[in-house]
Parts: C-alpha cells; structure tokens; sequence
C-alpha cells in the first residue's frame, strides 16, 4: 500500500470543508484560497479548486461577484449563499463528530498512539496485550 495515496485520499476527503471554511470568513477570490490553504500545509492546485468552486456553485453553496481589477481583467470573488452557509455548519458538525471519534480511538490510556509532526504520521505501538478479532 502507498503512504502517499492514502494521505491524498485524506486531503481530499476534507478539502470542500476547507474551502469553505475559508469562504465563509468573507468574499474571496480563487487565488487567495490557494495561498490560505497553503499557509495550512494543504496545498491545492487550480486545476483541482476552479472545478470543485463550479459544483459547489451549481448547487448554489456559493454565489460570486466580478470586481474590476487594476492589474488585469475582471476578478471573480466567491461567498457563500444562505444555502452554502447550512451545509458549511453540516459539515462543520460531521467534522467535529470525526475528528471527535478519531481522536478517542487513536489515544490509549489518555495519551495518543499516533502523533502528527508536519507531513509525518507516527504510530506508537500498544503496550497492552491485544486481542484479535
């Protein structure tokens, strides 16, 4: 198994939450969303966001704005939509609830069996006996 596809499956499986997590503290423009989820280490390419911004504008999660620019052509800036706001807070819920239950079961005895530095995952063993299934 590749370490490197499942940490993808990872990023991806919590990339629409990101995005909008970043649209919903204010307009925003496609560019500035990369640079946010870069300074997070959560680094997204235009070719993934541009597509994943136009499904969650078809189903009216966001609406946009074009703004005149002074170096260039217009700007094109996202919000989110009342509907784009309740599906944020869904989703903000399922997260919690996740992130809550990934956490009870990677700790053991109160401390965590797995530590997370940078881009490197490590997996204490257990020291207590286990029984397999």
């Amino acid at each position: 198994m590749n370490i490197e596809n499942t940490q993808s499956q990872m990023r991806k499986g919590v990339l629409e939450f990101c995005i909008l997590s970043v649209i919903k503290r204010g307009e925003v423009y496609p560019s500035d969303i990369i640079e946010e989820m870069k300074k997070a280490n959560l680094n997204i390419l235009e070719g993934t966001l541009y597509p994943l911004l136009t499904r969650l504008k078809n189903a009216d999660f966001l609406t946009y704005r074009w703004i005149e620019s002074s170096s260039g052509p217009p700007r094109k800036y996202f919000s989110l939509t009342e509907k784009g706001a309740a599906f944020y807070k869904e989703l903000e819920q399922t997260w919690n609830e996740m992130a809550g239950a990934v956490q009870a079961v990677t700790k053991q005895n109160g401390r965590s069996n797995a530590t997370v530095t940078g881009e490197t995952i490590e997996v204490h063993p257990s020291s207590e006996t286990e029984n397999p299934l």
